[in-house]
């Protein structure tokens, strides 16, 4: 259908009861409570285009908001099919950068200042004028903590009094982080440079500061519309409320269940409290899940039942299947087995009919990709990555295969665990994983895995004959074809779906995580496990592994696990749990 045929009353005919309530409320304050699976992208443009079929709404005085690029070109895109090409649809920092290279000029004079393509580099000049010695993991942890700082809203003196327990970058103290980051803004002052924070900052401090420039912008947008409202961050919250003003033609969009950045700096609680702020807001319900089965959808509610803004899914009969297959979980005696396990079902799937594009993989952290891409392979079975380079493209990995292939020209008749571990150890690895998340755990992570593939070495093996199969692992990744099972961590499915998913590593101190060391951090990575449970649409298979790279004592079943209530098949030589 073109845009120009399709009527206002045509926009609502093929959305559901609540998803046309919410069409309908055009004026003043509305909250969509939007579970997984339910049409809330529809439900947004629908009601958009409706507000500018009826004349509610001029199309060049709306902005609907996401937070990333991807998601705001697919609004653009649905939204002019629908008749309302006229709209704004940006990520936060887009619209900001706009309105500050607009109003720069006319207020401080000249153009705006360049933004930085990203912090370590800068950071790494001012480690060196501080006398300080950090490698490039802790100085990409150090760039994060930043960002954390700024979208939280926090000052540095803020900062440097009230952040508690945080685990700081690498081995850095709160002193030597403090002043990094003093001299961090101090120094991108001097270049005139910003960062992607500082275009929010500013654009705030310009309407905080100058009438002229909020009487514009308010003039120039009136209603606002804003998806994933359950990610916003203290920063841009507050930059939104600039934005409207006194008004109140606010459409948040968002599902507490799926909020899993809060170590960037979301917050949920802006969503879950924005019927107490505007008390006469249209508060609508999105529960009819269009996605999955009606077996998949009772898992995901069994994972989140009672917890804070947990929304009830019920499977709509348009999912097709009915009940669907039931969810299965299989254990595994190690991470190799589970990934040999999981590539012969994928693989089985494909021959059964499943297009390969249509089965995903997701992990907890990128590094379990490495035993998946070798399990793949050795199958023939085509994946891709998605939102990660593979595992030996990995900069430190690639370091380290070469410092290994060096090495084993000269040293010959150690035990090969003795040989590869000096040298890994040489490169920062330990036999003890650090605390906190970011750069420098992964980088351990990937080095942890490294020195895993030495319990896979034949007994016998040399040094040299060791790294011979790295050079050829390495040598043999090439780029996968269009038709492909994709491996992504669950952060990265965020949005997604596919028709089987397999979500692996379900093990205490993978799914939660070891640094998950609170009540709100394992809630958290509940969260994260109900994103990745949500994007199957009709198969869904979860699996954990007794052991791992390193590891003589053996794993616990994720707690999760137990509160689904899932029968467990053991796979060949899996311990019993």
């Amino acid at each position: 259908m073109s845009p120009r045929t399709i009527t206002a009353e045509g926009l609502l005919a093929g959305l559901d009861d609540q998803q046309r309530v919410a069409a309908e409320a055009l004026i003043g304050p509305v909250c969509m409570l939007a579970g997984a699976g339910t049409g809330k992208t529809r439900a947004i443009t629908h009601r958009i285009a409706y507000g500018v079929a009826t004349g509610a709404y001029a199309p060049n005085r709306v902005m609907a908001l996401t937070f990333t690029s991807r998601s705001a070109a697919e609004l653009r895109g649905r939204l002019r099919h629908l008749g309302a090409g006229g709209v704004a649809a940006r990520t936060f920092h887009a619209a900001a950068l706009s309105q500050l290279n607009y109003f720069w000029p006319h207020v401080v004079g000249g153009q705006a200042p360049r933004i930085l393509d990203g912090k370590a580099r800068l950071l790494g000049h001012v480690a060196e004028t501080l006398h300080l010695k950090i490698d490039t993991a802790t100085l990409r942890d150090l760039a994060a903590e930043i960002e954390w700082r700024k979208t939280s809203g926090l000052s540095l003196d803020q900062y440097g009094a009230g952040i508690g327990g945080r685990a700081l970058p690498g081995r850095l103290d709160l002193d030597q982080v403090v002043a990094m980051q003093e001299r961090y803004e101090r120094l991108k002052d001097e270049r005139k440079q910003i960062d992607f924070e500082d275009v929010l900052l500013a654009m705030a401090g310009m309407i905080e500061a100058e009438p002229s420039v909020a009487l514009q912008v308010r003039e120039q947008y009136r209603f606002f519309v804003v998806d994933e409202f359950q990610d916003v961050s203290p920063l841009q919250y507050s930059l939104l409320l600039l934005w409207l003003g006194e008004r109140r033609d606010l459409c948040v969009v968002g599902d507490a269940s799926q909020t899993i950045y809060s170590f960037a700096g979301a917050r949920s609680e802006y969503l879950l409290e924005f019927p107490g702020r505007y008390e006469d807001a249209t508060v609508v319900r999105l529960e009819q899940n269009y996605r999955s089965t009606a077996a998949i959808v009772a898992t995901a509610n069994q994972l989140m039942r009672g917890r804070p803004g947990a929304l009830t899914l019920q499977a709509a009969t348009a999912s097709g299947a009915g009940a669907g297959t039931a969810p299965v979980v299989r254990d595994f005696a190690s991470d190799i087995a589970e990934a040999r396990g999981i590539a012969q079902a994928v693989a089985d799937l494909i021959a059964g009919g499943t297009r390969p594009e249509d089965i995903a993989i997701l992990f907890r952290i990128n590094v379990q990709a490495a035993v998946l891409e070798a399990a793949l392979g050795d199958l023939g079975v085509s994946f891709q990555i998605r939102g990660s380079k593979r595992f030996f493209d990995l900069p430190e990995v690639k370091q380290a295969v070469m410092s290994l292939r060096a090495a084993s020209v000269s040293i010959v008749g150690e035990p090969l665990f003795k040989s590869v571990s000096d040298v890994l150890r040489s490169l920062g690895w330990s036999q003890t994983a650090p605390d906190a998340p970011g750069a420098v755990r992964n980088r351990w992570e990937s080095l942890n895995a490294l020195m895993g593939l030495v319990d896979q070495a034949a007994p016998g093996t040399t040094f040299r004959q060791f790294t011979d199969e790295l050079m050829e692992r390495q040598a043999g990744q090439h780029e996968p074809t269009v038709s492909a099972v994709t491996l992504s961590t669950m952060h990265s499915a965020k949005g997604l779906e596919w028709e089987a998913v397999f979500v692996i590593g379900l093990s205490e101190g993978l799914v939660p995580i070891t640094y998950a060391a609170g009540p709100l951090q394992v809630d958290e990575e509940r969260r994260l496990l109900y994103v990745g449970i949500t994007r199957a649409r009709t198969r869904l298979a979860l699996s954990w592994a007794a052991t791992g790279p390193q590891q003589r004592a053996p794993r616990e079943r994720s707690r999760f696990l137990e509160e689904l209530g899932i029968r467990t098949t053991r796979a060949a030589g899996a311990r019993g749990a």
